[in-house]
């Protein structure tokens, strides 16, 4: 995870590249979860760029690009890592947990920057942790602040 330069950027549903627009409308009819779309609080692209350390980059992809997108009950997250094709997942804000990463024990061994996510996604019967990269930057903040208070306001 500290291998990585990142940057994060506000952005709209309707900007979105069209492959990340058709993985997202696959997971959410896939899983029937309707216009979930229509509430975003905020829709941001995290981008994260492998740092190149002597001649080799290291095991792991050399470019991840995630559109991320928080609404008053759902997180969504695509996912585009290199050539791969894009990924959609989503959560319930009452099933997860968000703690900021730079908090986390881990920090002092592999500095980085972002939150995991603790807790059952839709497509999964069992609990997890996860890492979503935001970028140490005016969105990256903006986006990290929304979601706690968004998982914190979902459980009340």
């Amino acid at each position: 995870m500290g291998d990585y330069n990142r940057s994060t950027r506000e952005t709209t549903i309707a900007n979105l590249p069209s492959e990340t627009t058709d993985a997202l409308n696959k997971h959410i009819e896939r899983y029937e979860l309707g216009s979930i779309l229509d509430d975003a609080l905020i829709c941001v692209e995290a981008n994260s760029e492998k740092i190149k350390k002597g001649l080799f980059s290291g095991p792991g992809a050399k470019v991840v690009k995630s559109v991320i997108i928080l609404t008053p009950r759902w997180l969504l997250e695509v996912v585009k890592a290199d050539n791969d094709a894009a990924f959609a997942r989503s959560a319930q804000l009452t099933d997860i947990t968000i703690s900021d990463y730079e908090k986390s024990p881990f920090y002092a061994k592999i500095p980085d920057t972002g939150v995991q996510v603790s807790g059952r996604y839709t497509d999964t019967s069992e609990s997890s942790t996860s890492f979503i990269g935001l970028g140490k930057d005016a969105a990256g903040e903006k986006f990290k602040s929304m979601l706690i208070e968004a998982v914190q306001d979902a459980k009340k």
